[in-house]
């Protein structure tokens, strides 16, 4: 297929994929040479902070411009931290602890990290209103189920992260909080009305754009009440009537990963790109690339037949580009940037909530080194595998003879807990979301009363002798918790 040289580099400038490997193939650099705007990090390409600055110089090297992305949430979905679990707590784990200048220092934290290994642009932080506990994908990703604590934590994270230089990026707008269906899996649909939206998702984008938030991510959501017919991804009406025109942003428009089922049943991948551009977004994030990056290449060749067949205008489509390019430089980062422990420590700590059983006894330390069991569904796809609850580490590093048992699944029996009176650590996450979490709890805490129970979701009704609620996943929240168990405080 001939087509312009000048056409293909703007096609090519919008787009921001995901690879394979801890260094970059030869189709991506190739590409990057060819003009390719942007790529997105997940862990399977990071080892440690020298690799992974090495492995964005060199991306940078091809293309001076290209917008390196990661999703660094802090809590459950880290990337750079997804071996050893974040050092910072989550969103909800912020809001339980409602301090505004923490939270801004913690982004701070997580800014200085991705800037030394010159990262350009994280997808986060999550500004989503959890309004539903049932949410499956959300949860602890949001600071809280109300809007004005959101949207004053959504501005304080913003103004910590985008002061180290890296562009933060508000997602899943219009507003990912109200679902019990997660996008990952199939398309999921908020039934709320316009008022009710506004009054209620809107808030911490509006909060977000105040703060100068360089860019948005729209999530595949069908919001009926703004547009019947298309998901936000594809919606004009969504992205720049409501995004644009009514709350006025300018920054950078990004989807999520378009191979999300929510939306892959909707058409081919170009199909998508090219709806979504015409719609108003300016980057489409893919997560993954076949392994020659011939993904890669058919999304530029779709993206520029739909430019020759007059279904995307080349105006819009040059516009999108130069948004991409306007978030293009790299930030000043000092490289070799040594976590704060002890500020992801005071966080986690400040979102720790205990609640004694009636007439139990006054919360009191282990005696010694635990059974823990982590009855640990498996965690929406968002979550990386390797940032589960983390407590039997943290655990085994106080009592090195701490012993562990992770139950995955419906209809795996508990092991013996009755094991040389060890005192028994339950651990669960978002158990009232699961009934045969719930049941095998109940189980548990009928054979063993002392029980210490451990939930690091959004906490449903306390159970055990001491029930211990981090509201996140973090090695800082099972640090925290280790070490009230081990010293009480």
């Amino acid at each position: 297929m001939h087509h312009s040289p000048d056409l293909s580099r703007l096609a090519l400038t919008v787009l921001q994929p995901g690879f394979d490997g801890t260094a970059p193939p030869a189709w991506l650099l190739r590409t990057l040479g060819d003009g390719l705007g942007g790529a997105v990090l997940f862990a399977r390409n990071i080892e440690d902070p020298a690799q992974t600055a090495g492995l964005v110089a060199k991306l940078r090297q091809e293309n001076p411009g290209v917008v390196v992305a990661v999703d660094e949430e802090g809590g459950a979905v880290t990337r750079l931290e997804a071996r050893t679990g974040s050092s910072w707590p989550g969103n909800r784990a912020l809001g339980v602890g409602d301090d505004v200048k923490r939270t801004e220092r913690v982004a701070g934290e997580i800014g200085a990290m991705l800037a030394a290994a010159g990262i350009t642009l994280n997808y986060a932080p999550v500004a989503d209103v959890n309004a539903d506990p049932a949410n499956p994908v959300i949860g602890i990703r949001s600071f809280g189920p109300d809007p004005d604590l959101v949207a004053r934590h959504t501005a304080a994270w913003i103004a910590g992260l985008q002061a180290t230089g890296v562009a933060a990026c508000a997602k899943h707008f219009p507003g990912h909080g109200d679902t019990v269906t997660d996008s990952h899996l199939a398309l999921p649909t908020v039934h709320a009305s316009a008022d009710l939206f506004r009054e209620r998702d809107l808030p911490p984008f509006r909060a977000a754009i105040e703060a100068g938030v360089r860019a948005v991510m729209c999530g595949h959501l069908l919001v009926p009440a703004f547009d019947p017919a298309n998901p936000a991804t594809l919606s004009r009406r969504i992205l720049t009537g409501l995004l644009r025109d009514e709350l006025g942003f300018g920054g950078l428009l990004v989807t999520d990963a378009i191979e999300m089922r929510a939306v892959a049943a909707l058409g081919s991948p170009a199909e998508i790109a090219v709806r979504a551009l015409a719609a108003g977004a300016d980057a489409i994030c893919v997560g993954t690339s076949s392994p020659g990056g011939e993904s890669v290449l058919a999304l530029r060749d779709g993206v520029v037949e739909a430019v020759h067949a007059g279904r995307l205008p080349e105006a819009r489509l040059a516009e999108a580009a130069a948004r991409v390019l306007a978030l293009s430089s790299a930030p000043a980062g000092v490289p070799g940037h040594v976590p704060d422990e002890e500020l992801g420590m005071e966080a986690a700590r400040a979102a720790l909530r205990v609640t004694i059983a009636p007439g139990g006894e006054p919360y009191a330390v282990l005696s010694g080194a635990p059974l823990v069991v982590d009855i640990a569904p498996r965690m929406s796809a968002a979550v990386d595998l390797a940032a589960r609850t983390g407590l039997i580490g943290a655990l085994t590093e106080l009592w090195p003879d701490t012993e562990g048992h992770t139950v995955t699944a419906a209809g795996h029996a508990l092991p013996d807990l009755t094991p040389d009176g060890r005192p028994v650590v339950l651990v669960v996450h978002d158990a009232a979301r699961h009934p045969w979490v719930l049941d095998l709890l109940a189980d548990a805490v009928r054979r063993r009363p002392d029980a210490v129970v451990v939930e690091t979701g959004v906490p449903g009704a306390p159970a055990g002798a001491v029930h211990l609620a981090t509201h996140g996943v973090s090695r800082a929240s099972a640090r925290a918790v280790a070490r009230l168990l081990a010293t009480g405080t």
